[in-house]
């Protein structure tokens, strides 16, 4: 499946924000946004006004970094997102946040997405008690998300009880800390979501 293998931290650089793609590091001076709170590239410390397109351009492109979806993905959750009823930015933002990886790394089981994706590529999730290893699953209401029982001696998850202890879940997911698993009590409103974008220009941009 295809994926951004580039340089993680240009990607907040270029969209002048934190994007938080980087786990812990992102909290830290070394942030590369903190260090060079300008665009990369050569052209990166120029001024220049941003026109009504660039703005709608760069919060869809900041929308697909968070969630780490290519473009042509990006373009059928849209769709997706067009054509059911209702507010179609705020659907969007919904079926992002209902991909597995992102339930796995709000339940507190990563530090990022992209370690969340590895996560569930490597096997380590269960839904409802099966493995499943699609990063861009859509979790539904009522469904259980585990750590693998076999996993849960990995080194990836060692101290992971400890950090969730002091860990909290969005209202929208249930976490059981003892048992490694969380809960999707319902699906998440917007105003449930914490990204920071205004999803009404992406439905703009297209």
């Amino acid at each position: 499946m295809a994926r951004y293998i580039g340089p993680t931290c240009k990607l907040c650089r270029r969209e002048g924000v934190k994007l938080f793609l980087k786990g812990e590091r992102c909290y830290t001076k070394k942030c590369a946004v903190e260090r060079r709170a300008y665009a990369p590239g050569q052209h990166g410390q120029g001024r220049s006004k941003a026109t009504e397109y660039a703005l709608h351009l760069r919060e869809k492109q900041k929308v697909r970094r968070i969630y780490g979806v290519l473009e042509a993905q990006f373009i059928r959750y849209f769709e997706y997102a067009d054509a059911k009823k209702g507010v179609t930015g705020e659907i969007l933002m919904q079926t992002l946040e209902r991909r597995l990886d992102n339930v796995v790394y709000r339940l507190g089981f990563a530090r990022s997405r992209s370690e969340a994706r590895q996560l569930v590529r490597h096997g380590h999730i269960l839904v409802n008690g099966k493995k499943t290893d699609i990063p861009s699953y859509l979790v539904e209401e009522g469904e259980v998300i585990a750590v693998k029982a076999e996993s849960k001696n990995q080194p990836m998850f060692q101290g992971l009880q400890e950090f969730l202890s002091k860990y909290k879940a969005p209202v929208w997911l249930e976490l059981d800390v003892e048992n490694l698993q969380g809960k999707v009590d319902h699906l998440p409103a917007r105003s449930e979501i914490d990204v920071d974008v205004q999803e009404h220009l992406i439905v703009e941009f297209y």
